[in-house]
């Protein structure tokens, strides 16, 4: 929880003083000798340390999620495993895990505001873009998606349009020659947040060819993340959007 909503709950009478008292006076971090995770994170930040789960040896990503979940009541990892699904959820039997995007969670129930929409050019950038708008939703944010509007049959994003345009922030998934983020970027008036993927034949180069189509694209109002970062694109889209909900009231 952030600080307001921490104050706002008491304020309510949701939690009592003893548990506001207990939420601030946490460590700032939970050292488990290979790990030191970051309890205060969503107070300094407003988001939760999330775990990016490749990688990581068996005990330690069980430890991690248990702490994680004990000490938020909620966790969310990206780039899991069916392995590592298979071995949290031992410990935690109610884990959810995508094979689409690959996202581990244990998620409370919270309120969702705001819109951002999430659209990809083809079936095989579904990962990418569903690791955005998970994660966006884990973040609290109203997620619309629209899938397979990529520019060889640009009339599928054009019958979407509304939309795109309702919304405070868009997410442009695409790989090959990556000129959806341009496209899209033309048609509205809020930010847009291109995500190239690896996904194309040779000459794409694994999502290069992506990336520099859309860092150098003619169209304003548009910010690149890194190749296949869906949750860095989710991570920005929930700051833009809560900024949006903001200056709306």
């Amino acid at each position: 929880m952030e600080t307001k909503e921490i104050l706002e709950r008491y304020k309510n009478g949701e939690i009592t003083l003893e548990e506001a008292e207990h939420y601030f006076s946490r460590k700032p971090f939970e050292e488990l000798g290979y790990a030191k995770l970051d309890m205060h994170r969503e107070v300094r930040s407003g988001f939760p340390e999330v775990v990016y789960c490749a990688g990581k040896p068996d005990e330690f990503i069980v430890n991690i999620y248990r702490t994680l979940l004990e000490k938020n009541g909620e966790v969310f990892g990206t780039r899991a495993t069916q392995h590592q699904y298979e071995l949290v959820k031992e410990a935690i039997p109610n884990i959810e895990y995508d094979p689409v995007s690959h996202i581990l969670k244990k998620e409370r129930d919270k309120k969702h505001t705001g819109k951002v929409a999430v659209c990809c050019a083809g079936t095989a950038d579904i990962p990418v873009a569903e690791e955005a708008a998970q994660t966006a939703e884990f973040f609290g944010c109203n997620v619309v998606r629209t899938y397979d509007v990529g520019v060889s049959g640009i009339h599928r994003l054009l019958s979407r349009v509304d939309d795109l345009q309702e919304a405070n922030c868009i997410i442009a998934v695409a790989g090959m020659e990556g000129a959806l983020a341009s496209v899209v970027g033309g048609l509205v008036r809020n930010p847009v947040i291109a995500v190239p993927t690896s996904v194309g034949y040779g000459a794409s180069m694994h999502g290069l060819s992506a990336l520099l189509t859309m860092i150098n694209s003619c169209a304003n109002g548009i910010a690149v993340v890194n190749i296949d970062n869906g949750y860095g694109a989710g991570y920005l889209a929930t700051q833009i959007n809560r900024l949006a909900g903001n200056g709306e009231e």
